[in-house]
């Protein structure tokens, strides 16, 4: 026989067991309505997937979980979807949560379950997806998500596995009865669970008032290495850190769990629901309850369906209301008393209390301290609850929280050998709340600091980018600039004499241009289109065309409103240059007749005439300006367009007219330059 330890600490409150185990497990029945919360677990609540007015069948998931601490909510009977609405929910504070009201059509429809005939030949996470899939949570204390738990972090082994069937708070029986007359489900579902663990050491614990349940567990448990230790009746000898103290003699410890000392711990009525999914495919759904307390007529254990009233079991328990003082859910050191029966059982509610005023009575108005101790002395973690309750009445919080006020596990023992009646839980209970208030306070303002600190700088560092950018066109400008100037001051460094023979070519120019035109112009010209003006007009037309093209172009690229526009444009000048190459082959078939010789003009070269062509340097000038501005509105464009700016449409516009102006401003200084070449070769 393995070796037993103790804890420290402890009471012994009468058991009061014998009122609910004098019968066998019934079933409860199906009530007229169901009332099935969201979150009927620890982690995120589930959410809807059925409408109001949906049909649905015994066992079709109601409600499901994106995240990954959460379980779904099933239909425990066939029915209809009445409504979603708040409702209250079991809780201490009375408070209402968002809740599914189906109401039962009487046939108990089963929907598709899915067995896993044989879980050995899965992989552990197909297994472990059933049992989420089924909505399994701790029925034993918190509902934590039994896939979570059997989930451990890959470097702490679980050598361990602890099946808890303790049951030590008083009043409670729901786990001494399932062990009595379901042991063998509760060896299938242990098997299940040790299989995904694979522990060296397989326990189940049974506090030594079961003697019934003892031996029904161990003639299910003959033939296999599972081990069933009877331990001493003391609480809270259940609470799952004292358990594992007392059948491995180790300490969880402070701020940890039983997995990072390779223990685990499952309670009875777990793993019967683990059985049940993998065997049967059958989602949580019921649970077995105690209804106890004098004020029931029959009390005993009922096999009831989540979602049912308290009002409907009380019912079924014949309650004596005029006897009634007190009802409450869950055992009288950790349960609560309830502000009405219609509250709804969900997947932890293990018992119903209804209690005459001589059974529970009211608490003792609250008396000052006198230090006697008693509450350190029963403590089973070992803790000043005297201070506790100090700091925490003096909402000292931190100081609290500076002695081990989170490992509580609120089991009510200093309560209740309080002389000064002095409800310490509650005490505690509030601390613990203020301080997870404040730590959420404290992380929300620190992921605010966080995000103001990112923000702040990101704009510094696009404002870096920015002076950058404007350093760099800034010293484009100035290059430019100083270009110009040297260039301006290399013009007029040049010698009159210079000058002067540009202005003569000029005028030179012209008059054998004035020649050229009133030969056009003579009677004889006029009846045959003259072969040159079409050829220039045509080169004129194709020219018009190829700039109008590339604006279209440039207009698809950046997706302009004006592409429409653009197009008719240049259909338009492609039937102009159409009719220009018709006009001029025309032209060219028509018989040309010789002009007579003109003597060309000669004339003095002036300074007027000398004006009449463009300055080469203003016009140099103006080409150098053009490209400046084209620079500085691109730099302009590439800046709003990586800053996402509503103006980047409007400096698009901007720089495809500079653009343009900077294609005229080169046509123009290239006509000038052809133009004195052409009167230099005439020379």
């Amino acid at each position: 026989m393995s070796k037993l330890w103790s804890f420290t600490g402890g009471i012994h409150p009468p058991e009061r067991k014998e009122l609910s185990t004098g019968r066998a497990i019934e079933n409860a029945g199906i009530p007229e309505q169901l009332i099935l919360p969201l979150q009927q677990h620890i982690g995120s609540p589930a959410e809807t997937i059925v409408a109001v007015g949906d049909k649905v069948l015994k066992g079709q998931p109601l409600a499901a979980v994106d995240g990954p601490v959460g379980v779904p909510v099933h239909a425990p009977t066939s029915g209809q979807i009445e409504a979603i609405i708040q409702h209250p929910v079991p809780h201490p504070s009375g408070m209402s949560d968002w809740c599914i009201l189906l109401r039962p059509d009487g046939e108990d429809t089963w929907g598709e379950r899915h067995p896993l005939e044989d879980y050995r030949n899965l992989d552990r996470e197909e297994v472990l997806a059933a049992i989420r899939n089924a909505g399994i949570a701790g029925m034993g204390g918190a509902g934590f998500p039994t896939n979570i738990k059997l989930r451990p972090p890959r470097d702490r082994k679980v050598s361990t596995l602890i099946l808890n069937g303790a049951e030590c708070e008083p009043y409670i029986t729901a786990d001494d009865m399932v062990m009595r007359e379901r042991a063998p489900e509760i060896i299938a579902g242990l098997k299940v669970m040790a299989w995904i663990l694979r522990p060296e050491r397989c326990v189940i614990a049974i506090e030594d008032n079961k003697p019934q349940a003892i031996a029904s567990v161990r003639a299910a448990c003959a033939g296999t290495q599972i081990e069933v230790m009877v331990i001493p009746t003391k609480y809270p000898s259940g609470g799952e850190k004292q358990l594992v103290q007392i059948l491995t003699g180790m300490e969880v410890p402070h701020g940890g769990i039983p997995a990072d000392i390779g223990v685990m711990c499952q309670n009875v009525s777990t793993a019967i629901a683990v059985g049940r999914a993998v065997f049967q495919g059958e989602p949580l759904i019921s649970r077995i309850t105690t209804v106890t307390g004098e004020a029931v007529s029959n009390p005993g254990n009922f096999e009831v369906l989540l979602g049912t009233p308290v009002s409907y079991l009380l019912e079924r328990s014949a309650l004596n209301s005029n006897r009634l003082n007190r009802l409450v859910m869950g055992g009288p050191m950790m349960g609560y008393t309830l502000q009405g029966t219609e509250i709804p059982l969900i997947k932890t509610s293990n018992c119903i209390i209804a209690a005459t005023a001589s059974e529970l009575p009211d608490p003792e108005p609250e008396q000052p301290c006198i230090r006697c101790g008693s509450c350190a002395e029963v403590c089973p973690m070992d803790l000043l609850p005297q201070q506790m309750f100090w700091h925490a009445k003096a909402e000292e919080f931190d100081k609290a929280e500076h002695l081990n006020l989170f490992d509580c596990i609120e089991c009510g023992a200093c309560s209740y050998v309080c002389p000064s009646s002095i409800p310490l839980v509650q005490y505690y209970r509030f601390a613990k709340g203020e301080i997870r208030t404040q730590q959420a306070e404290q992380l929300k303002a620190d992921r605010a600091r966080e995000r103001f600190e990112a923000r702040q700088a990101r704009l510094e560092r696009e404002a870096a980018e920015k002076e950058a950018k404007r350093k760099e066109r800034a010293r484009a400008a100035a290059e430019a600039q100083a270009r110009k100037q040297a260039e301006a001051s290399a013009a007029a460094a040049e010698p009159a004499d210079d000058r002067a023979a540009k202005a003569a070519m000029v005028q030179e120019a012209l008059a054998r241009k004035k020649a050229k035109a009133d030969a056009v112009a003579t009677p004889a010209s006029t009846e045959v289109a003259d072969v040159n003006a079409l050829r220039e007009q045509l080169d004129k037309a194709r020219g018009k065309l190829a700039n109008m093209q590339g604006m279209l172009d440039e207009a698809r690229a950046a997706g302009a409103d004006s592409v429409e526009k653009l197009e008719r444009a240049v259909a338009k000048n492609q039937e102009r240059v159409q009719r220009a190459e018709e006009a001029l082959a025309a032209a060219q078939e028509a018989p040309q007749p010789t002009p007579e010789p003109v003597a060309p003009v000669q004339s003095p070269p002036s300074q007027e005439a000398a004006q009449v062509m463009p300055d080469l340097a203003e016009l140099e000038a103006q080409l150098d300006k053009a490209r400046d501005k084209l620079a500085t509105m691109q730099g302009m464009l590439d800046e709003a367009l990586a800053n996402g700016a509503d103006n980047a449409e409007k400096l698009e516009r901007a720089v495809a007219k500079n653009r343009q102006r900077v294609e005229r401003a080169e046509s123009a200084l290239a006509e000038a330059r052809h133009q004195l070449e052409a009167q230099a070769a005439d020379q």
